[in-house]
């Protein structure tokens, strides 16, 4: 079965009949003889949306609840038994609710694709991913849910779906989009013309490079090299010399004159890695080109024509901007300048060559330096050369033969034999240095013309000659692969630095993998990832990519790069050497790290999220309570007044009513304090004073503040018992809560028990228990029976709002805080530092 073919209605906002659209498709595919569901459709109360929906299948929706609150959902499964032959799916950016299989609406799509279902959907321009930053800064909102990027350029089919910003106001206006309460708002804000107008310009833009690609695809398809001029681009050449600026300037003026002309730059960095550029200015010139709205690129070449040509044909050039050669007229005579080379060799694309300040200058003569290597093309060219010159020294010292003898002759042929090896190396140096020898021995030894040799200082000096050319050509062949060595580690470093230097930049991924492509010259490129939960047939998904057709799993690709288990590096081109795939390795690993940290960034985004919506939350919890308070406090005294009213008792039926709520009225009164104490504790608020404290002096003191009731619990204490590293105050309101919540637990019969022992570390242990725990000889064989069972939470006691006061002001000091379940009682312990030898208690006196 085929993967099935997606198809998005894109809009610029919401609105503007996206999904109105995607059911209109739906009717004509039904009425064609598709057969056609509605997965999910949210019409939005738009009337004109349901009634276009009518006489569509729709699969049920799969109800969830979350947080106390119902959801519907697409239900997947539902329609993958189903089958149909295309889905109608609804925003496609959506997140699904919790307790889906999957986070979002894009991976079940993906699925219904997988399944060879074409799906019908719909897309926001501002739920992109890449556009996400661009849109919170036009409309100061930031879109929590996105999409990347690559899910959308796999469509198969993308259509805008448009309105002009006034029609659409309109719209609003009249109540189609939002309901009357919403109107305002959206008219002031979101939706103001300005705001619109950028984001139709967005989504036409974003568009437009779809359809690019799209092109460039086709192009490559069918075989054609040469550009179509749908749309200008022109391409400015940069050496790095001083006429650069002038040139990145004369381009941006013709590309003024046409509007949506696309700006390039491109600096050709020869193969052998020693252009003498000055790096500075290379890059005050790509500065300048990115200010006027520009786009560098660096490709790698043996020859920088040819290297310019592919990549205008590649990117499909129209115009290509060059400045005026800055050579001499000798050196223009011998070879033709690049400006010449190029009008050559572009064929229907405009070659403009640009004067500048340094084109009537001469350059200043440079001595040629050593071969990169003995590379193939080098190495013949070597052996051509001796084949043409040592036959031309030879007929021009035939004509001088009287004024020289045979040691002037073996220089000469000497010179022509370090020649040789600058350019070839050693076996051509070697080639040269006997063909030059036996033609000395024919032509300038006695006799002439025979390779037989009378005089034993011709045959010494012709034998000193070819050791003397051997060796040349040895240390040659040696410093050409020691040259090309350190210039390979140059190119090697300098790729890494370009890519350190754009991750430095905070570029996006993709940014990354496209300058990873153009620096080996590669079609496409992709960041692939795996699912770790997939098995046992593998998942990838792609994280970023360039180029075209790029690689969606690793055996799809020419060259691949493992990061990591679960990251790899995937490329599609021409066969890379060695060296270029440890390069390229190294390439992947510093992209492994752009991910992680783009991760980590991500998450500390949504730690920083949630952090403010909990200071927030903890913000109103801390006004409301404070606000409540006062009421509270009229209530209590209304009921104390009205108990206390004439000065006599109230009437006896009415007495238990107004005691019960007066009690009611504290202990929410009592509420509203724990909830202004823990805000306050939260927000770092609170003030904590640790010295030693006497336990039993704070027992007595929660005791008394528990009332008449205090008066029932046991208290079960040892006789030696150190003081407690604590606040009094914290300690006895946290005793204090203790024992009432204990008290309420408790049975009449069988009042809770307070005891305490001091540890082996020293530290000190509090238990506080309900009446239904048995208190038995040893309390130390009890506490050893409760760890053996296992902790154990004890349901809504636990989460309670005295205990969970109890347990953050007990941590606050220091301290841990355990609610367990004992059998059918309740036990809380709570373990602070004493003042005991080795308990690591805090200094008494020490601020917290």
């Amino acid at each position: 079965m085929g993967r099935g073919r997606l198809r998005i209605y894109l809009g610029a906002a919401p609105g503007v009949g996206k999904t109105y659209a995607m059911l209109e498709e739906g009717q004509r595919l039904r009425s064609l003889g598709a057969d056609v569901v509605v997965g999910f459709v949210e019409p939005h109360g738009r009337r004109p949306t349901a009634a276009m929906a009518e006489g569509l299948e729709t699969v049920p929706r799969r109800a969830l609840l979350h947080r106390g609150a119902s959801f519907t959902e697409m239900d997947l499964d539902a329609v993958l038994a189903r089958c149909p032959q295309v889905a109608l799916v609804d925003e496609l950016a959506h997140s699904n609710v919790p307790g889906t299989r999957n986070t979002k609406r894009w991976q079940d799509v993906e699925e219904l694709l997988g399944a060879g279902i074409d799906v019908v959907t719909t897309l926001n321009i501002q739920h992109l991913e890449s556009l996400n930053d661009v849109v919170r800064q036009i409309t100061g909102v930031r879109q929590r849910e996105t999409l990347p990027d690559e899910v959308a350029r796999r469509a198969d089919q993308i259509e805008l779906v448009d309105l002009p910003p006034e029609v659409l106001r309109r719209r609003m206006v009249h109540g189609d989009i939002y309901p009357p309460d919403r109107i305002e708002s959206a008219l002031t804000h979101y939706f103001r013309v300005g705001n619109l107008t950028a984001l139709r310009e967005i989504a036409l833009l974003w568009l437009a490079d779809r359809v690019e690609e799209g092109l460039q695809r086709y192009r490559a398809q069918h075989g054609i090299s040469a550009p179509w001029e749908t749309r200008e681009r022109i391409l400015v050449g940069l050496s790095g010399g001083p006429e650069g600026e002038t040139l990145i300037r004369r381009a941006a003026r013709i590309s003024a004159r046409t509007p949506g002309t696309e700006l390039l730059g491109l600096h050709v960095v020869p193969e052998d890695g020693l252009t003498g550029v000055d790096p500075a200015a290379l890059d005050a010139q790509r500065t300048l080109l990115e200010s006027l709205g520009g786009s560098y690129h660096q490709t790698s070449g043996e020859d920088v024509v040819e290297a310019l040509l592919q990549f205008a044909e590649a990117e499909n050039v129209t115009q290509i901007v060059l400045g005026a050669s800055r050579h001499g007229r000798l050196a223009a005579a011998l070879r033709a300048g690049t400006g010449e080379r190029t009008i050559k060799g572009s064929g229907p694309i405009d070659v403009h060559i640009v004067t500048h300040e340094e084109a009537a200058g001469t350059v200043a003569p440079r001595l040629p330096h050593p071969s990169r290597g003995t590379g193939p093309r080098r190495y013949w060219s070597a052996l051509a050369g001796t084949v043409l010159l040592l036959p031309l020294l030879t007929l021009l010292l035939t004509a001088l033969r009287s004024p020289l003898d045979l040691s002037s002759d073996l220089v000469i042929y000497l010179l022509a034999v370090v020649v040789v090896a600058l350019i070839g190396g050693l076996y051509p140096a070697l080639f040269a240095a006997v063909a030059g020898a036996l033609l000395a021995d024919y032509y300038f030894t006695m006799p002439v013309h025979s390779l037989a040799m009378e005089r034993p200082n011709e045959i010494i000096a012709l034998v000193v000659f070819i050791t003397t050319a051997a060796l040349v050509g040895t240390a040659a062949g040696e410093a050409a692969r020691r040259t090309h060595q350190a210039v390979r580690a140059t190119s090697e470093a300098r790729a890494l630095s370009r890519l350190a230097t754009a991750m430095m930049r905070g570029q996006e991924l993709a940014a990354l993998i496209e300058q990873i492509r153009e620096n080996f010259g590669l079609t496409a490129v992709s960041l692939l990832e795996r699912d770790p939960e997939a098995s046992p047939e593998p998942r990838w998904y792609v994280v970023a990519s360039a180029g075209e057709r790029p690689p969606e799993k690793p055996y799809e690709a020419d060259v691949e790069s493992a990061v990591d288990e679960h990251l790899t590096l995937a490329a599609r081109g021409s066969g890379l050497s060695t060296e270029d795939r440890r390069v390229l390795a190294a390439c992947a690993a510093e992209l492994g790290l752009a991910h992680s940290r783009g991760r980590i960034t991500g998450g500390a985004a949504g730690a920083d999220t949630l952090a403010a919506a909990e200071r927030t939350r903890a913000s109103l919890l801390l006004a409301a309570g404070r606000d409540i308070q006062v009421p509270l406090r009229t209530a209590d005294e209304a009921l104390t007044r009205l108990g206390d009213r004439r000065g006599g008792a109230p009437p006896q039926k009415t007495a238990p009513l107004l005691d019960t709520a007066r009690a009611a009225v504290r202990r929410a009164t009592q509420l509203v304090a724990d909830l202004d104490e823990l805000s306050r504790l939260h927000a770092g608020a609170l003030d904590l004073y640790l010295r030693p404290v006497d336990l039993d002096e704070a027992l007595a003191a929660a005791l008394d503040d528990l009332g008449p009731g205090g008066h029932t619990i046991v208290v079960c204490l040892p006789e030696q018992l150190p003081d407690v590293i604590a606040d009094a105050a914290l300690l006895t309101r946290v005793l204090t809560a203790l024992g009432a919540d204990a008290l309420r637990r408790s049975p009449s019969d069988r009042p809770p028990v307070f005891t305490a022992e001091v540890l082996q570390s020293g530290r000190l242990e509090i238990r506080v228990a309900d009446g239904a725990e048995e208190l038995g000889p040893d309390p130390r064989a009890a506490r050893a029976q409760e760890v053996s069972a296992g902790p154990r939470t004890a349901g809504t006691r636990a989460d309670s709002l005295a205990l969970r006061l109890s347990r953050d002001l007990v941590e606050a000091m220091g301290g841990t805080f355990e609610t367990a379940a004992a059998g059918p009682a309740f036990v809380a312990t709570l373990t602070l530092p004493s003042s005991s030898p080795g308990s690591g208690g805090t200094t008494p006196g020490s601020q917290a």
